[in-house]
């Protein structure tokens, strides 16, 4: 007698989704980490062009010049807030991910412990049944040994 767990295709199937929302999570994090990084080269490139401004500032710039870094840096606050509203979407689809994950994971868990349970009662079930087992040949032998 072998055993066989009555929700196996659907614990299969449950292992198999969390699987693919992991996949999706783990995505998620790329593309938040390579969003996240973009946002922080367009921060430290203003920081570092405003720094040189400055620098320029004090040994003398010509109007045209301020005006071009002025340009410059209005349009990197643009890049800027694009990406910073990137980085935003890109945190709310990893930390729903995240979500999904956990509440996969808890549902597999569920799954699995109904599957412990139902094994540890196929198993004392086959044990009562040895036991009646060996009760009936123990009746068997004592009638027989009574006849003689």
């Amino acid at each position: 007698m072998s055993y066989q767990y009555k929700f196996q295709r659907i614990l299969m199937l449950k292992e198999k989704e969390k699987d693919e929302v992991q996949e999706m999570y783990r995505g998620s994090i790329e593309k938040f980490e390579t969003v996240a990084e973009k946002l922080y080269e367009f921060l430290k490139k203003k920081e570092t062009l405003e720094q040189k401004q400055q620098t320029q500032l004090q040994h003398g710039l010509s109007v045209q010049n301020i005006r071009h870094h002025q340009q410059f840096i209005a349009n990197l606050e643009k890049t800027i807030s694009y990406y910073q509203d990137l980085v935003i979407q890109a945190r709310n689809r990893m930390n729903w991910y995240e979500e999904k994950l956990v509440d996969m994971n808890v549902e597999v868990k569920k799954y699995e412990k109904m599957k412990e349970k139902d094994f540890r009662r196929f198993l004392r079930d086959i044990q009562l049944m040895e036991n009646k087992q060996l009760d009936e040949v123990s009746v068997v032998q004592y009638m027989k040994r009574r006849a003689r």
